[in-house]
C-alpha cells in the first residue's frame, strides 16, 4: 500500500508545475530577515530548513527538529532560517525559499563559512513536491543548485529527505558540496505520516545518529543502519540513503565540532575507510 501511494505521489509530482516557471508570481513582500553576523577568522555555519509539502505536518515538525540539532552540533543558534508550509499557511514558497537563500549570502563569508541545506517533503524520480496552499510545483536538482548559489557559499550540505532523493546526490555532489539524502534515486522512503514528528529518515540521522556524532558522514553511516533495520523489520523494500561528495566540506565542519579539545581528536578525526564506505 504504502509502495503504491509513493507510486502516486510521484505521478501527482511528474505534473506539477516546475519551480521555474512560478518565480514572480507572488507579489507579497518576505518577511525581513536577520541572522547573527559572520565572525572572521572562525567557521560559521548556516542552516537553511524548509519543510515543503504542507498537507502533512511530518515536514512541518522535521523542518524545525532538524534545524535545532543542527544548530546544536555546530554553534549556529541565530544562524538558522527555518520555513514550512502547513494546511492552512504558505511559508515556503520559492519566493521565501529565495530570499532566504539571498539573506544568507549577504552575512556569511563565501570561503570561510559553511550552509547547510535541508529539504523534506514528498518526492519522484525528478525532484520533491513543493505544496503550498493551492500550488503544486516540483523542485528539481537545478532549483536546488539555484538556491545554493543564491547563498554564495563556495562549501555546501545539502540533506533531502524524499523518496527518490538520490537525484540529487547524482545531480549536485562534489567536493565542495556534500550531499546525504533518504533514499536512492529509484527507491522511496518511509514514515511520511500527517502527525509524525520525524520521517524514518529524519529520525534515524537528524533525532539519534547526529545528536550523539558531530560528524556528518559518521552519523550517516549510522543513520543508514538504523533506517535499513527498521524498514527490513516492517517488510519495505530498503530506501537505500546516499552520501556523496564533500570531501572540502568535511574538512571545514571539523572546525565547528561542538565538544571539548580532549575529545575533539578522537570524535572528529576523519573516520576510516570502511566506516566512511557508502
Amino acid at each position: 500500500m504504502r509502495r503504491f501511494l509513493a507510486l502516486w505521489l510521484a505521478g501527482l509530482l511528474l505534473a506539477a508545475v516546475p519551480v521555474q516557471e512560478s518565480l514572480g508570481q507572488t507579489a507579497r513582500r518576505a518577511d525581513p530577515i536577520r541572522l547573527q553576523p559572520q565572525r572572521a577568522g572562525q567557521t560559521d555555519v548556516y542552516i537553511l530548513s524548509f519543510g515543503l509539502w504542507g498537507p502533512q505536518s511530518v515536514f512541518e515538525s522535521e523542518a524545525r527538529g532538524a534545524a535545532r540539532v543542527l544548530e546544536q552540533q555546530f554553534g549556529a543558534k541565530g544562524r538558522s532560517i527555518v520555513r514550512f508550509n502547513t494546511k492552512r499557511r504558505a511559508g515556503a514558497t520559492p519566493e521565501t525559499l529565495a530570499a532566504a537563500a539571498e539573506a544568507a549570502g549577504r552575512t556569511l563569508d563565501p570561503a570561510e563559512d559553511v550552509v547547510v541545506l535541508v529539504l523534506t517533503s514528498h518526492g519522484a524520480p525528478e525532484g520533491i513536491g513543493l505544496v503550498a496552499g493551492r500550488d503544486t510545483l516540483l523542485v528539481t536538482p537545478g532549483d536546488v543548485r539555484d538556491l545554493l548559489e543564491k547563498t554564495r557559499a563556495q562549501h555546501r550540505v545539502v540533506i533531502v529527505s524524499a523518496c527518490y532523493s538520490g537525484v540529487f546526490a547524482q545531480e549536485l555532489a562534489d567536493e565542495r558540496t556534500l550531499v546525504i539524502t533518504a533514499a536512492a534515486a529509484d527507491k522511496p522512503s518511509f514514515g511520511c505520516r500527517d502527525g509524525a514528528t520525524w520521517t524514518y529518515f529524519g529520525d534515524a540521522f537528524f533525532n539519534k545518529a547526529l545528536r550523539r556524532e558531530p560528524r556528518l558522514d559518521t552519523a550517516f553511516e549510522t543513520a543508514r543502519g538504523l533506517v535499513t533495520r527498521r524498514e527490513k523489520r516492517e517488510g519495505f523494500d530498503p530506501s537505500n540513503p546516499q552520501l556523496a561528495g564533500g570531501a572540502q566540506v568535511l574538512e571545514k565542519l571539523q572546525q565547528t565540532c561542538r565538544i571539548s579539545p580532549a575529545q575533539q581528536a578522537c570524535r572528529c578525526e576523519r573516520p576510516s575507510a570502511r566506516s566512511a564506505a557508502c
